[in-house]
């Protein structure tokens, strides 16, 4: 691992094992992302920790849903920011503290894809950082959301479409999306 680079690792939290999310791809993205800490700990690069804190009652993401995975949980002092919207960037100290260090590229993985994976992933792009997705330590979930205001109603989405359309989006303008052995290699 380059120094230079930061792992952010975004919202790893137990609440996305709540049922109420809906179908999830990707069961193996938690174990990527953690070969990728494991390797990213071995060198003492830098680390980010990103954590959804919900402000919406009743929430799988505020109270207890919101604590860490525990494969996945900072430890030391690896850095932690802590957001209630979409980007990471947002309301934390994230991007101070990426400046600080002079940390211009990141390797991002979270949950989910398309929500505050690809979100944080867009406006560290917009913001000037080199952006590589582990793609595959990312997961989504279906769409389940009533559709019913749009005209024709959007077609439902399986968890695996809704994460490759999100990748999809995001690679080549925003990131380099790659497997986390890809990285690994470098």
């Amino acid at each position: 691992m380059k120094h230079d680079t930061a792992l952010l690792l975004i919202d790893f939290q137990i609440g996305f094992s709540d049922p109420v999310w809906g179908m999830r791809n990707n069961p193996d993205a938690e174990a990527k992302a953690a070969s990728l800490l494991t390797a990213w700990r071995a060198t003492g690069a830098p680390i980010a920790h990103i954590r959804h804190l919900s402000l919406q009652h009743g929430s799988p993401l505020a109270g207890a849903g919101s604590a860490w995975m525990p494969a996945l949980a900072p430890i030391g002092n690896e850095q932690r920011f802590e957001k209630s919207v979409n980007s990471a960037f947002i309301g934390t100290g994230l991007e101070a503290w990426l400046r600080e260090q002079q940390l211009g590229t990141l390797v991002v993985a979270g949950l989910t894809t398309p929500h505050c994976v690809s979100t944080t992933c867009r406006m560290a792009a917009n913001l000037g950082f080199g952006v590589t997705l582990a793609h595959d330590a990312c997961a989504a979930f279906s769409s389940n959301a009533d559709q019913a205001w749009l005209t024709p109603p959007a077609p439902h989405m399986s968890a695996e479409d809704s994460h490759r359309a999100a990748i999809s989006h995001l690679h080549g303008e925003f990131v380099s999306a790659l497997p986390v052995a890809d990285i690994l290699q470098q």
